[in-house]
């Protein structure tokens, strides 16, 4: 399953790629992570921070409207992942973009009864500090329950905060 969402997303942006105006970058950047759930019905939170670094494409289909996917390697604590956001960045003011899109996660470390894919939704926003050069700033709001075989009275998710600095090349 794994392979072919990977698969398919590959597909998607390279054929999009071709066919548009495109920059490739480069981005880092520090992840305020947040692992939060319940067990038995008591709540839980617990908060780490960790890094990200890795690569981007920003795809300009209009003026105002880009695809921006990106292909990072984030680390918190004990908790390495790969992560695939395709982003919609949309135009809203002079330098100031609004980010809105799926973040595909793949966790590389995923323990016994821990599922390895975190589906997420991520939204934000950038500014552009000159023409090459932008602060980003997005929350990744995990969608899936990381406990293998868990339920709504049982169950793992995993968010994060992401500030960082990007650069086109």
């Amino acid at each position: 399953m794994k392979k072919n969402i990977l698969t398919a997303a590959a597909v998607f942006v390279f054929g999009f790629v071709n066919a548009q105006e495109a920059k490739f970058g480069v981005k880092a950047g520090a992840d305020f992570a947040s692992m939060h759930g319940k067990f038995a019905g008591n709540s839980y939170s617990e908060s780490e921070t960790g890094f990200y670094v890795g690569g981007f494409v920003d795809v300009a289909v209009s003026d105002k409207f880009h695809v921006q996917p990106e292909l990072l390697y984030v680390s918190v604590k004990d908790l390495d992942q790969i992560q695939i956001p395709v982003l919609a960045k949309f135009g809203v003011a002079e330098k100031f973009n609004v980010l809105a899109g799926p973040n595909f996660g793949f966790i590389l470390d995923a323990g016994e009864g821990a599922k390895s894919f975190n589906l997420g939704l991520d939204l934000g926003a950038s500014y552009d500090l000159t023409g090459n050069l932008s602060l980003d700033a997005k929350y990744n709001y995990g969608l899936t329950n990381l406990i293998d075989g868990g339920n709504s009275n049982f169950s793992t998710k995993l968010s994060g905060l992401f500030v960082g600095l990007g650069y086109k090349f």
